[in-house]
């Protein structure tokens, strides 16, 4: 074997030589996706929030007459709206609590730094979220189903309305995690949660309020997603359009103010 004073030895057939580089993109957006899903299921406040919290809501008020949800059983107003809850839980508290301390110890500051490009660091996040919410969705909906729940309607109604409230609240939640500071964002995540499981229709039907306060909370993201819910899963209703267009606009509005809004450090 010859040997190039340059280039060093000569590589023998089928050798094969290392070529460092970024993996795929689809690749590394799995890879973080499955990583961030892992972290959130190990967080055990994060599961409290995510998953015990709205299991308790659903079997507490569906079995003790605390709430007066209306003619019907109970479950059957009250399981749509407790998924709602699961969605905003994980797609804006949780994502907004955790995005936000990240931002604080510097984490996304390295990532950015990573061949990983920032868009596809915000996909996996979604992506993560999607995972999350399919396993607290397959969960209340067993629960639900034990208490007697009877759901109607199209698939495809609830689809959308999940995947826009999904988009919704994610995008609120990361403009309030990419904005303010990390022990501002846990107060206000958590503030914003508690009235919205009291003031968005989850629990307490929206006709207990005033009218003029009916008005207003019914353009709520959470509302909507509650409402339309509902209106398909109890009531067997076509497409909510309605329901529809507010969560659209809340989704663009979120997104487009976080795309525009974050902060990496």
């Amino acid at each position: 074997m010859t040997t190039d004073v340059a280039s060093g030895p000569a590589e023998a057939p089928g050798t094969y030589v290392p070529k460092p580089g970024a993996a795929p993109v689809g690749r590394m957006i799995a890879t973080q996706a499955a990583l961030e899903t892992k972290m959130l299921l190990r967080n055990g406040e994060q599961l409290l929030l995510t998953v015990i919290i709205p299991s308790l809501l659903l079997v507490l008020f569906s079995t003790v007459d605390i709430v007066d949800t209306g003619a019907g059983s109970a479950v059957d107003f009250l399981a749509p709206g407790v998924l709602a809850l699961a969605v905003m839980s994980t797609a804006f508290t949780g994502q907004a609590i955790a995005t936000g301390f990240e931002r604080r110890y510097g984490v996304l500051k390295r990532l950015a730094a990573s061949p990983l490009p920032r868009w596809a660091l915000m996909t996996a996040k979604t992506l993560s979220v999607l995972v999350t919410e399919v396993l607290q969705i397959v969960l209340l909906t067993v629960i639900a189903l034990a208490l007697g729940w009877s759901p109607q309607g199209d698939p495809v109604s609830v689809l959308l309305l999940l995947l826009l409230g999904t988009a919704a609240f994610s995008g609120l939640g990361l403009l309030m995690a990419g904005t303010l500071k990390a022990e501002a964002t846990l107060a206000a995540a958590n503030l914003v949660f508690l009235l919205l499981l009291v003031g968005g229709g989850v629990i307490v039907p929206l006709e207990k309020f005033p009218d003029a306060a009916q008005s207003v909370l019914g353009l709520l993201p959470i509302s909507a997603l509650s409402d339309g819910l509902r209106d398909v899963l109890q009531h067997g209703a076509a497409m909510p359009w309605g329901d529809l267009g507010i969560l659209a606009g809340w989704a663009v509005l979120g997104l487009g103010a976080a795309a525009t809004l974050f902060r990496w450090e």
